[in-house]
C-alpha cells in the first residue's frame, strides 16, 4: 500500500511561480496563478522520503463557500506520474528524497477566484486563480505577445474623448496590478447579486468568461446592486466628485472596496468602461475601452433616433432618444460556443446603466462581428448596440402653428470607432470592425438582416441647397474666434432663404445648455452656382461660464427655403483645447530612486485663476496614490502655473505619469508624460 506523504512544511514559491504565470506585479506575498498553465511547490517532508511508485498524496482543490464536485468548485486527485493539463492533476518533478518538487496544474477551464489546497492531512494553502490568455485552451486565449502586453498587462493607456472631428486623447491609469485590484476585482463578484442568490451556482460559472463579463457590466455600475459607481450627468457632484477629475481606476475600486462596497460618486461612460477594463484586465480577460462617437441612444428599439427642433433650429426634448456626442464601452476577447461559429474574438459589454437587459442594468457581451453582420438575435444585447453605431437620424421642425415639416439633416451615427493603437498611444480606427463601407453591397447586406427599414429607403438626396458649418483650426478656451455658416445654391435659380445661425454648450451626452451666440438672417440672396459664407463670433466673455467641463459647443445652423418651404440643418459640436501641461522628469529614472516631476501650464484665460493644484498619479510610479501639490498664490492671465513633486518608482518599464491641473476657471485639463524607469 502506498505511503502518504508526511509534510512538515512548504514553500510555496511565489517569486518564481507569480513571475511564470505573469502576476508578478501583483507582488510576490501570495500566489496568483493562471489556470491551465502547471506551477510547482517545495514540499519538506517530516520523516521518509518520496519513493515514486510508493508514495501517495492526496490533494483536495476548493473554491467557493459551498465546494462541490457536481459544480467542478471541488476537486480530488492523486500523484500521477505526469502533469495532465486538462484536469487538476499533481506530479513529483525531483529526485527521491526528503524535499518533494511538486508540480500542479488546473484545467484551462476551471472556475476563477480564491482557492484552497488541501495536501494529504497536514498541508494546507490558499491561492488566486486567474483567466490564462497564454493558453490555447483557455477560452479568453490570444495569440499575439504584443497584444497581450497591451490588453492584459498594460497598466495605463488612453481614452478618446472630443468630437469625431477632433478626437482628444486623455492618459488613464488602469492600474490593475496595484494593491488591492485584485482583491477589489474579485470582490465585485463576490458582491454580484447571482453569487448572493446561489454562490454555488456563481462560482461555478466563473469559468466562462461570457457569465463573467456580464456579471461585470452589471457590477460597476450601482443601479441595481452595490455595484461601484453612481453614474451623474448633471453639473450638480454635490456628495461626490465630477468624473472629470479622475485620473485612474485605483482610487474608484480602494474606494468602493474600503467604504464596505457603498458606491463611488461620479462617474460617466469612460469612467465605467475604464474601471471595467481595469477589471477584466485583473481578472485575465484581455480587454480594451471603445470611444463610438455620434453614438445613438435608441429607447424604443426601432433604429431610428427622432430629433425635433422649433422654428429657430434650437432642440426640443421630446423623446428620450439621444445622439451622445461620443460614448465608451469596453471590448473583451473571447470564444463564444454559445453562438453559431465564426464569432469569436471582440466582444462589445457596456457597463454605463443606459437601458435594462433581462431585468438588470448591464449590456452584452455581443460579437463586435455580430453587429457588423446584422445579426440582431445574437446575445446579448445586439439590437441596442447595432442602433449605437448604425441608427438613423430623422429631424423633424415643430412650427408655431402646431404643424411639423420633415428637415434634412445629414447626420452619420457611429463616426471614428476609436481604440489605443497596440504598443502606442496613437489612436486606431476600428470602425470597419463594426461597419461595412457605407453604401456597399455588404452594408445593405446587413440592413436587410437587421430589418433596418429606414436605411434601406433611404436614397441620395437631391443637393439642390448645401449648408455645411466650417471651423478654424484653433479653438482654445480663453480666445475668440469664428465659425463660419457656409450656404451653396447648386440649383440653377436664384434663392431667397432664412438662415439662423446658434451656438450652445452641450455636454458629451447631448443636454444641451445656455446660449453662446446668435444670429438670425431674415434674407440670404443666392445666384445659381453662388456660395455665402456667414461667420458667427463665439466670444469667451459670452460662452465661458456657459461651458461645462467637456469644453463643448453645438453649432447649428437652419436655412429656410422661402420658395419650396424646403428646410435643412447643419449640426456639429466642437470642442475646445485646454492648455498643454508642460511635464519635465529631473533626476535619473530609476527603480526605488527619488525623482521629481516639474509641471508647467500656461494660463491663456483673460481672467485670472484661482484655487490651482496639480495631481499626478501612475502604475508603479506614485505607490498607489495621487500626489497633489496647491499653488498658494494666484495665476494671473498670461502667467505660468509651476510645481515640482516628487515621487519614487517602485519598478522598470515604460510608465505612463498622468497628470491633472484644477483650478476656479480651468478645470481638470490632462496630460501625461512616457517615462523609461530602469533597473
Amino acid at each position: 500500500m502506498a505511503q502518504e506523504l508526511d509534510i512538515e512544511r512548504w514553500d510555496l514559491e511565489c517569486h518564481f511561480n507569480n513571475t511564470d504565470h505573469r502576476t508578478d506585479l501583483n507582488g510576490a506575498d501570495r500566489l496568483i496563478l493562471r489556470r491551465g498553465q502547471p506551477f510547482t511547490i517545495s514540499l519538506y517532508l517530516r520523516s521518509g522520503g518520496y519513493q515514486p511508485g510508493a508514495s501517495s498524496l492526496a490533494c483536495v482543490v476548493e473554491t467557493g463557500p459551498h465546494p462541490s464536485d457536481q459544480y467542478g468548485t471541488r476537486a480530488s486527485f492523486d500523484l500521477s506520474a505526469n502533469i495532465d493539463t486538462s484536469s487538476w492533476s499533481a506530479s513529483v518533478s525531483s529526485p527521491p528524497g526528503d524535499m518533494v518538487s511538486l508540480t500542479l496544474c488546473s484545467p484551462p477551464d476551471a472556475p476563477i477566484g480564491r482557492y484552497t489546497l488541501t495536501l494529504g492531512r497536514s498541508g494546507r494553502f490558499e491561492f488566486i486563480l486567474l483567466f490564462n490568455p497564454w493558453c490555447p485552451g483557455d477560452a479568453v486565449y490570444m495569440d499575439n505577445e504584443e497584444s497581450l502586453k497591451e490588453y492584459v498587462l498594460a497598466q495605463d493607456g488612453i481614452i478618446f474623448r472630443g468630437t469625431y472631428k477632433y478626437p482628444k486623447p486623455i492618459p488613464w491609469n488602469f492600474g490593475q496590478f496595484e494593491t488591492g485590484m485584485l482583491d477589489a476585482s474579485l470582490r465585485i463578484l463576490d458582491t454580484n447579486p447571482k453569487y448572493l442568490r446561489n454562490p454555488g451556482k456563481d462560482c461555478s460559472g466563473r469559468r466562462n468568461p461570457i457569465y463573467v463579463s456580464r456579471v461585470l457590466s452589471a457590477m460597476v455600475n450601482c443601479n441595481d446592486d452595490r455595484g461601484v459607481l453612481l453614474g451623474r450627468w448633471t453639473n450638480n457632484y454635490e456628495g461626490g466628485v465630477s468624473p472629470m477629475s479622475w485620473m485612474g481606476s485605483v482610487k474608484i475600486l480602494q474606494n468602493w472596496d474600503t467604504s464596505a462596497c457603498q458606491p463611488v460618486r461620479y462617474g460617466q461612460c469612460w469612467v465605467f468602461a475604464a474601471v471595467a477594463c481595469s477589471v477584466f484586465r485583473a481578472l485575465g480577460i484581455p480587454c480594451r475601452v471603445i470611444t463610438n462617437y455620434m453614438s445613438a441612444h435608441d429607447t424604443n428599439s426601432n433604429l431610428v433616433i427622432e430629433r425635433y427642433i422649433d422654428e429657430d433650429g434650437q432642440p426640443i426634448q421630446a423623446s428620450r432618444d439621444m445622439i451622445w456626442n461620443f460614448h465608451c464601452w469596453v471590448e473583451s476577447w473571447m470564444t463564444r460556443p454559445d453562438l453559431k461559429p465564426g464569432y469569436d474574438g471582440w466582444q462589445a459589454s457596456d457597463p454605463t446603466p443606459q437601458e435594462k437587459s433581462e431585468g438588470v442594468y448591464c449590456c452584452g457581451p455581443v460579437p463586435v462581428k455580430a453587429i457588423k453582420e446584422g445579426e440582431l438575435l445574437f446575445k446579448y444585447d445586439s439590437p441596442f448596440v447595432f442602433a449605437e453605431v448604425n441608427a438613423d437620424v430623422i429631424t423633424i421642425k415643430r412650427n408655431a402653428d402646431g404643424s411639423t415639416d420633415r428637415v434634412n439633416s445629414p447626420a452619420v451615427v457611429g463616426q471614428n470607432i476609436s481604440t489605443k493603437s497596440v504598443g502606442s498611444d496613437k489612436r486606431e480606427d476600428i470602425t470597419h470592425l463594426y461597419k461595412y463601407p457605407e453604401g456597399s453591397a455588404e452594408e445593405r447586406e446587413a440592413f436587410i438582416k437587421a430589418n433596418h427599414q429606414n436605411k434601406l429607403r433611404q436614397q441620395q438626396e437631391d443637393e439642390g441647397l448645401h449648408l455645411a458649418i466650417k471651423v478654424t483650426s484653433e479653438m482654445r478656451k480663453g480666445c475668440d474666434f469664428d465659425v463660419t455658416a457656409v450656404v451653396t445654391n447648386n440649383t440653377s435659380s436664384e434663392k431667397k432663404c432664412r438662415l439662423v445661425f446658434g451656438s450652445r454648450a452641450v455636454s458629451y451626452n447631448g443636454i444641451l445648455g445656455d446660449n453662446c451666440g446668435f444670429k438670425d438672417l431674415l434674407n440670404v440672396e443666392l445666384s445659381p452656382g453662388g456660395e455665402r459664407k456667414v461667420p458667427l463670433r463665439m466670444n469667451y466673455s459670452k460662452y465661458a461660464e456657459a461651458l461645462t467641463e467637456d469644453n463643448l459647443i453645438r453649432m447649428a445652423a437652419l436655412l429656410i427655403d422661402y420658395s419650396t418651404r424646403q428646410a435643412i440643418l447643419a449640426v456639429r459640436n466642437i470642442v475646445l483645447d485646454n492648455p498643454e501641461i508642460k511635464v519635465r522628469i529631473l533626476g535619473e529614472p530609476k527603480e526605488n530612486r527619488k525623482l521629481a516631476a516639474e509641471l508647467t501650464l500656461h494660463n491663456p484665460l483673460p481672467v485670472p485663476l484661482e484655487n490651482c493644484c496639480f495631481t499626478i498619479e501612475g502604475s508603479n510610479l506614485t505607490g498607489g496614490q495621487s500626489i497633489t501639490e496647491r499653488l498658494s498664490s494666484t495665476v494671473r492671465a498670461g502667467e505660468d502655473a509651476k510645481v515640482k513633486i516628487y515621487f519614487t518608482p517602485t519598478h522598470s518599464g515604460l510608465r505612463k505619469l498622468v497628470v491633472d491641473f484644477d483650478s476656479s476657471k480651468l478645470c481638470h485639463v490632462k496630460g501625461y508624460r512616457n517615462v523609461i524607469i530602469g533597473k
